[in-house]
């Protein structure tokens, strides 16, 4: 009868984790894809304000030229050039220097202006 019981306790116990735990912890993608007209800014309007203090959401142009090192970038929108951080930004399909992409991101002026990526959309 003590097993029983055991058993029935543990059952209830972990029930309620089975049913959150929906999806086992992965990502999902967002379902809506939008390509229409976005509010862009230009790397030369970022670079005006260059701060140790400034911050904001950007999404900016152009193509990735170089790779510093690891996971740092410099970007280039025909204009100017700036650093970019795909610090936790997964790629699927490669890219190279010819390759236009869309960077949603926060910038961060300073020293090293630097704009650290959210996500990156390939145009």
């Amino acid at each position: 009868m003590k097993k029983i019981t055991y058993a029935i306790i543990t059952a209830l116990t972990f029930a309620p984790a089975l049913v959150f735990a929906k999806d086992g912890g992965h990502k999902t993608v967002p379902a809506v894809v939008y390509n229409g007209p976005v509010d862009t800014t230009s790397v030369s309007q970022l670079l005006a304000d260059n701060s140790m203090f400034s911050e904001q959401n950007v999404i900016v142009d152009g193509y990735l030229v170089r790779q510093i090192k690891g996971d740092k970038f410099i970007f280039s929108d025909g204009n100017a050039e700036i650093q970019v951080e795909l610090d936790d930004v997964v790629l699927t399909t490669p890219i190279d220097n010819k390759t236009k992409v869309r960077i949603f991101g926060e910038y961060e002026g300073g020293s090293t202006p630097e704009i650290e990526v959210d996500h990156i959309q390939i145009m």
